[in-house]
């Protein structure tokens, strides 16, 4: 049990260095466009807005990695940086 319990939070600990190892590589957003979300919002609602013709599941994805979320929930007033290429 107590292997475990050790195991678990090392990896718990590799995971959170990843994270912060990752985040450091998000510092060049700059100039990327950025919206706000307003109430009624969802990332697949923009996403779809960005991508009439493609595949709003992968800009979904992209915005998430870009923005560092854990997932597709977004909250009223977040500002989103978008990827490149998607607004014109």
């Amino acid at each position: 049990m107590t292997a475990l319990v050790l195991f678990t939070l090392g990896a718990l600990w590799v995971a959170g260095r990843i994270d912060t190892a990752l985040a450091g590589e998000r510092t060049g957003r700059e100039g990327l466009p950025r919206i706000t979300v307003h109430a009624g919002d969802t990332l697949w609602e923009i996403a779809d807005a960005l991508t009439p013709e493609g595949d709003a599941d992968r800009t979904v994805r992209r915005i998430m990695d870009l923005n560092g979320l854990a997932g597709s929930g977004v909250r009223p007033g977040t500002r989103l940086y978008l990827p490149e290429g998607l607004v014109r």
